[in-house]
């Protein structure tokens, strides 16, 4: 195994980054290519969040990674990793290396294959599978969803959910007092949320969670609506804050669901038990599941799909579509 130096990439590099994917990747990364998405995923506060293993040949592989908050030292989600064919060992010593090179406190990876899990068990990482939950509308048909076992469950929570209309208001009212991991700040939330750049075509709704402290919210829920042949698909993407608390918006969340008329809502997510989401009204759909609740819906796939993560630690953790380079747009 040859001998890599390793190092956090600079602004300068992003030719060379740009370059040596389209050169070993297998295909064109539309992240990558796209100038407008590398700019929003990859590049912050004048930094390119990319690291590189190099040898006598220049790069031998690179590692790049989404920030879930701007701290000194964040949170990360690995987004990119490739390596050269014939450069043996230069990506395991570079991921190895991910959390040294970029002074983070959790790192984790959002849609990893099933069949790597063993792979990021062997690096010390733990490699699961992310739950999938869903709750139907009362239909008595139903043109995305594949039901063959119509599972209604009962409602609970008299928790109400209020609109955030823009990041004017998220910063007066958005209190983050969770110890959940990746920690989100409100810098992450305004940028991949209210700054996403394609909201002509993905437009996501963020709600507070009405609690005790008057008009500050320590929770936050965010969903968006899909159009899928004239049928409307609500997904729940992200929850940031106190698990527990989602068993009481199961009403709050209903609610939605009648005033755009969804045939269902669906939630990836891991870090909220089981049971809190039951009481919520949700339902898990199972690998070997009758029931078909499509993810890819731009173009609809009438299929499951699976999700599989990996992460450094499992404590306190949570994991969602929206995490990482995940939720985004056929481009």
């Amino acid at each position: 195994m040859s001998s890599y130096s390793v190092r956090h990439a600079e602004i300068a590099d992003k030719e060379d980054i740009v370059i040596f994917m389209n050169t070993y990747w297998g295909s064109s990364h539309p992240l990558i290519n796209n100038p407008v998405f590398l700019n929003y995923y990859f590049c912050s506060n004048g930094k390119l969040q990319f690291c590189l293993a190099e040898d006598e040949n220049g790069i031998a592989a690179l590692c790049g990674y989404i920030l879930a908050n701007c701290s000194n030292v964040p949170d990360i989600w690995v987004s990119i990793w490739c390596a050269r064919k014939d450069a043996r060992g230069a990506g395991i010593t570079l991921m190895g290396k991910m959390k040294e090179l970029t002074d983070c406190h959790v790192i984790a990876c959002n849609n990893i294959r099933e069949n790597t899990m063993a792979f990021y068990t062997f690096l010390g990482y733990t490699a699961l599978r992310l739950p999938h939950y869903y709750r139907l509308a009362d239909k008595n048909n139903y043109s995305v969803a594949k039901v063959a076992n119509k599972n209604i469950l009962p409602l609970n929570g008299s928790v109400s959910l209020v609109e955030i209309l823009d990041n004017t208001i998220l910063e007066k009212v958005f209190a983050n007092t969770a110890n959940i991991y990746p920690e989100k700040d409100i810098w992450y939330i305004k940028r991949r949320y209210f700054d996403y750049p394609m909201q002509n075509r993905q437009k996501y709704r963020i709600f507070g969670v009405q609690g005790a402290s008057g008009n500050k919210y320590s929770e936050l829920l965010v969903l968006r609506a899909t159009i899928v042949n004239g049928v409307t698909v609500l997904r729940i993407v992200d929850f940031i804050g106190c698990p527990a608390v989602f068993c009481e918006l199961g009403n709050a969340i209903a609610t939605i669901m009648e005033e755009e008329n969804a045939e269902y809502t669906d939630f990836y997510c891991y870090g909220i038990d089981k049971d809190i989401l039951t009481k919520a009204g949700f339902t898990e759909r199972l690998r070997d599941d009758e029931n078909v609740i499509p993810n890819y819906l731009d173009p609809p796939l009438y299929e499951n799909t699976e999700y599989f993560f990996f992460t450094d630690t499992t404590k306190n953790f949570t994991m969602f579509k929206a995490d990482g380079d995940q939720d985004r747009s056929n481009i």
